[in-house]
C-alpha cells in the first residue's frame, strides 16, 4: 500500500472491563465495529454484531465468540427487530452500544443526485436516531446505558480532493444528535460520538495512491500516519467504560491532530 499506520493489537487485554456487561456493535463486521466488537469480547461483554453482510457477520461472530445479527439499518423495520434479535440473543437488552455502520461514497456536489444524498444520509444518520432510539425503549428509562456514534473528521472539515458533500453533512447533522441524545436521555445514559481521522479501513481511498497519501500525511498529520480500527476503538471502549462516567454529549477526535493543522 506504500503508507501504513503503525498499531498496537486492537485485541491487547489488560483488564475486564466489560465483564457482565452486554453490548451491541453496527457494523461490528469489518473495520471500526469489527475491532471494537473484538475489544469488548475479550474484555468480558458479551457482545452483539449488526452487520448486512450476512457471511461475513457470522464468520467474525464466531471466530470473537459473539452474536451475530443480519440487518439493513436503512430499513426501520429491520432496525427494531435487529435490537430484538440482540436483546434476545443476549437475554437482556444491551446497555452498550458502538454505532460504526455507515457508507462512504465520493461524489462531487454538481453531480451529486439525490437518490444518492438520500441513501447516504438514511445509513449515515437515521439509522443512528432508529437504532439509539429502538435501544432507549427496549432498556426502558431508568437503565444505566452508553452509547458512541462514529462521525468523522468530515464533520469539521471540507475535503476539495475526495468530495462527499451528503456524507459530510450526515456525519455533521450526526454530532448534534449525539447532542440532543445526550440531554434527552440523561442521566441514565451517556451519549458521545468518536471523529476518526484518515483511517486504514476497507472504506479508505487516499492509499489507492501511495504518493498522495504520503503528502497528504507530511502536511496534514501531525502524528505522520494513518489512524488505524483499533486507535478508533480503543476510544470507543475508553468511552463506553466507566473510566467515561461522567462524559456525555462529547465529541472525540482521532484524526492523528488532522484537525488542527
Amino acid at each position: 500500500m506504500g503508507v501504513a499506520g503503525t498499531d498496537q493489537p486492537a485485541v491487547a487485554v489488560t483488564e475486564h472491563r466489560f465483564a457482565g456487561a452486554r453490548a451491541l456493535v453496527t457494523g461490528g463486521a469489518s473495520g471500526i465495529g469489527l475491532a471494537t466488537a473484538e475489544i469488548l469480547a475479550r474484555e468480558g461483554a458479551s457482545v452483539v454484531i449488526v452487520d448486512r453482510n450476512a457471511h461475513r457477520a457470522s464468520s467474525e461472530a464466531t471466530r470473537i465468540d459473539a452474536i451475530p445479527v443480519v440487518a439493513d439499518l436503512a430499513d426501520p423495520d429491520r432496525v427494531t427487530g435487529a435490537v430484538a434479535e440482540a436483546s434476545a440473543g443476549l437475554g437482556q437488552p444491551p446497555t452498550l452500544l458502538a454505532h460504526c455502520a455507515g457508507i462512504y461514497e465520493i461524489t462531487a456536489l454538481d453531480v451529486l443526485e439525490a437518490a444518492a444524498w438520500d441513501r447516504t444520509l438514511t445509513i449515515n444518520l437515521r439509522a443512528a436516531m432508529l437504532v439509539g432510539r429502538a435501544l432507549r425503549a427496549a432498556l426502558g428509562t431508568g437503565q444505566p446505558a452508553s452509547f458512541v456514534f462514529v462521525s468523522s473528521m468530515a464533520a469539521r472539515t471540507a475535503d476539495r480532493h475526495e468530495p462527499a458533500a451528503h456524507y459530510a453533512a450526515a456525519k455533521a447533522g450526526l454530532l448534534g444528535l449525539v447532542r440532543q441524545m445526550a440531554v434527552e436521555w440523561g442521566p441514565s445514559t451517556r451519549v458521545n460520538a468518536v471523529s476518526p481521522g484518515v483511517i486504514e479501513t476497507p472504506m479508505l481511498r487516499l492509499t489507492d495512491d501511495p504518493l498522495a497519501a504520503r503528502r497528504y500525511l507530511d502536511a496534514r498529520v501531525p502524528l505522520g500516519r494513518l489512524g488505524t480500527a483499533g486507535d478508533v476503538a480503543r476510544t470507543i471502549a475508553f468511552l463506553l467504560s466507566d473510566a467515561a462516567a461522567y462524559i456525555t454529549g462529547a465529541d472525540v477526535p482521532v484524526d492523528g491532530g488532522a484537525t488542527i493543522t
